[in-house]
């Protein structure tokens, strides 16, 4: 049986290679359904959700075997429900958990049960879900759509201070965005949204296939991506997304899988979002 663990790479690893260490046992607190896990470079920590326990775990970012989280925000003034998706603005020291139609956000280095520093809410229809963090411009984007059985989904931009019942002060959304259908992951490199999703075939008999997409801050409306990529098949079969990340010195994209191809780390050489970006 699989069991929970945050395992480290060598970047050039292929095959069935060992990880280089691993962050599990019953003292890292993680759980099997943590989704997402985000690296803040600038303080070297790990930071990963806990829907099970309800909680947020930081990590030191070289954590290896049995180690315990460094910090843990968890309890009944945090509002956490079912923490999933999260971003961290390492320049502000701030986290952002949506949690159906709010985004919660914490101090960086907040621990034990505290409050949200602050709260945005949109309307109760819209069910937000993957957040990414603009900090020279003071941005944040959250994917949502107008429910959790509509496939319509939106990326809608906001002031990264935002709180209460705020407006977005841009939408990108509609058919030609290709958005429309399963959207997983988003991560954010300078002014550039990146969103790993599945494009619909316009008729019903046209396959599906999953993409990674990419869109500016400053676009809105129904806008097609700058760019998109088409991930492919591997060994017939189309990938799917659980997670992925950039990789702007070596100018890749790295896939982390489910069950299709069975749980594969893929990297994809995406050169065009890194072009005159060093």
């Amino acid at each position: 049986m699989a069991h929970p663990q945050i395992a480290a790479f060598a970047r050039l690893a292929e095959g069935g290679k060992a990880p280089v260490r691993r962050i599990e046992g019953q003292e890292t607190l993680l759980g099997r359904a943590s989704h997402a896990i985000v690296y803040d470079e600038i303080h070297d920590e790990i930071v990963v959700p806990q829907g099970f326990a309800q909680a947020i775990l930081t990590f030191r970012g070289a954590a290896n075997g049995q180690e315990r989280p460094i910090r843990v925000i968890h309890g009944s003034r945090t509002q956490l429900k079912d923490p999933d998706p999260l971003a961290v603005d390492p320049v502000n020291n701030e986290i952002f958990v949506p949690e159906d139609n709010r985004v919660l956000v914490f101090a960086r280095e907040a621990e034990g049960d505290v409050a949200p520093i602050r709260v945005l809410r949109v309307p109760d229809n819209i069910r937000l879900r993957i957040p990414g963090v603009f900090p020279a411009q003071n941005l944040l984007v959250v994917s949502g759509s107008p429910s959790q059985g509509e496939r319509n989904n939106q990326l809608l931009i906001f002031d990264r201070r935002a709180q209460g019942d705020a407006r977005p002060l841009r939408v990108i959304g509609g058919p030609r965005t290709t958005l429309g259908d399963d959207v997983g992951e988003l991560r954010v490199y300078h002014d550039w949204i990146v969103v790993a999703h599945t494009v619909t075939g316009k008729a019903p008999a046209d396959p599906s296939w999953p993409a990674v997409s990419v869109w500016s801050v400053h676009d809105e409306g129904d806008v097609p991506p700058r760019w998109s990529m088409n991930l492919g098949k591997i060994d017939g079969v189309s990938v799917d997304v659980k997670s992925f990340d950039l990789d702007p010195k070596n100018r890749a994209i790295v896939v982390a899988t489910g069950r299709k191809p069975n749980n594969s780390v893929l990297t994809y050489s995406f050169p065009e979002l890194f072009e005159g970006r060093d």
